[in-house]
């Protein structure tokens, strides 16, 4: 199996970490009953730690098709390129480190390795362009 693959089965775990972690945040606030329930009442603001994990979720979830994109085309058109597997794994590293950077709410240093990520994005996407 590629490192592009790998790294995208990896990443699927990581989706279902942060949906996971919201909704079990969220609950943890709204109780059992609204979780289960049509979820149709008015509530009030989520709690600190709850809306930093959707907040970490939904942010995950805006570049992961690009993610996705990326990391399918590198492993069809790649041919083995080590710094496509390369970026793809300090992709999947600078996600796994964002997540608890956010969840605790360590600004500056989550905006960098955010700002990883997306490098290692874009090396994977210029790599492909220039193949």
């Amino acid at each position: 199996m590629s490192s592009e693959i790998t790294v995208l089965l990896l990443s699927t775990l990581l989706l279902l970490a942060h949906i996971m972690l919201a909704i079990r945040f969220k609950t943890k606030q709204y109780g059992t009953d609204w979780n289960m329930g049509a979820r149709d009442e008015d509530l009030p603001p989520l709690n600190d730690i709850a809306a930093r994990l959707e907040r970490a979720r939904d942010n995950f979830l805006e570049t992961y098709p690009i993610a996705i994109i990326a990391l399918l085309v590198g492993d069809i058109y790649g041919q083995g390129s080590s710094l496509i597997g390369m970026a793809a794994w300090v992709w999947l590293v600078a996600r796994v480190i964002y997540l608890p950077l956010y969840w605790a709410g360590v600004p500056k240093v989550r905006t960098l390795v955010w700002g990883v990520g997306m490098l290692a994005l874009l090396a994977i996407i210029v790599t492909l362009l220039l193949i």
